[in-house]
């Protein structure tokens, strides 16, 4: 998208999304890297909020994914800014290595959705999102060994599916595989084309919401939003950086 292009609402939306992930990473690093004693964060109102950013994200990238001009380039470069945390924190953190992160997952995902173009295009909206959020919710628990979702176990998947890195990838994790920031391609692929085909949707639905979208609300939040993928890799070392010098001077 273009500066003219640009819907503002959208922005803000992935603007806020991002402070709340800068701020739970900064509650995890305190949590897992610094010792903090932070209770919750352990239970259920961590994990609802660490889904709560998982889903708004990819649920709005797949909206944004047909704003973009050049779908291939951007989803090589998410590849390739994925790869390069991987390779950071096998150098610099081991012990919290990230394999398959989100920003692998955005990379395949933005590719994969590029390459179905032809076929994603002759489904009606109206029956990919029922269809998409579907697989989605069955799915969910794939990397865990079975369908279903959360609590729900409909079936044992074969365990001959978890073997190899491709496989992982695909969401089929081999024994003994550990990665703090995990997000293979299934399930999360049907809740990207769900909100690719909601954003169908909308087009289809009504021709004024557009001009809604692109008010203005609050600048600086949609400039966040407008810069997502630099403000992602750098807010970590930024964290860091602050906590290990709080730490320092006895502060934490």
């Amino acid at each position: 998208m273009n500066a003219r292009s640009r819907y503002s609402v959208l922005d803000l939306v992935r603007g806020l999304t991002l402070i709340s992930m800068i701020a739970y990473h900064g509650t995890y690093d305190l949590v897992y890297l610094f010792s903090i004693k932070i209770p919750w964060f352990h239970g259920e109102p961590g994990y609802l909020w660490q889904q709560s950013i998982c889903w708004t994200f990819i649920f709005l990238s797949g909206m944004c994914f047909s704003l973009g001009r050049h779908p291939v380039k951007r989803g090589l470069i998410l590849t390739g800014c994925g790869l390069i945390i991987t390779l950071v924190t096998v150098l610099v953190m081991p012990e919290s290595i990230v394999i398959m992160g989100v920003l692998n997952f955005f990379g395949f995902a933005t590719l994969i959705t590029a390459f179905l173009q032809p076929l994603l295009r002759r489904i009606p909206a109206y029956a990919g999102i029922p269809v998409s959020f579907l697989l989605f919710l069955l799915t969910r628990e794939v990397p865990s060994g079975y369908l279903g979702f959360e609590g729900l176990r409909l079936a044992a998947l074969p365990r001959f599916l978890y073997q190899g890195k491709l496989m992982m990838v695909l969401g089929f994790p081999y024994d003994g595989f550990y990665s703090t920031d995990y997000f293979s391609v299934i399930p999360w692929l049907f809740l990207f084309l769900t909100g690719y085909y909601f954003w169908k949707l909308l087009e289809c639905a009504d021709s004024s919401f557009p001009s809604f979208l692109r008010r203005s609300l609050c600048r600086p939040l949609e400039l966040i939003g407008r810069n997502t993928l630099p403000v992602y890799m750098l807010h970590q070392p930024a964290l860091m950086a602050v906590f290990t010098a709080l730490d320092l001077i006895g502060m934490i």
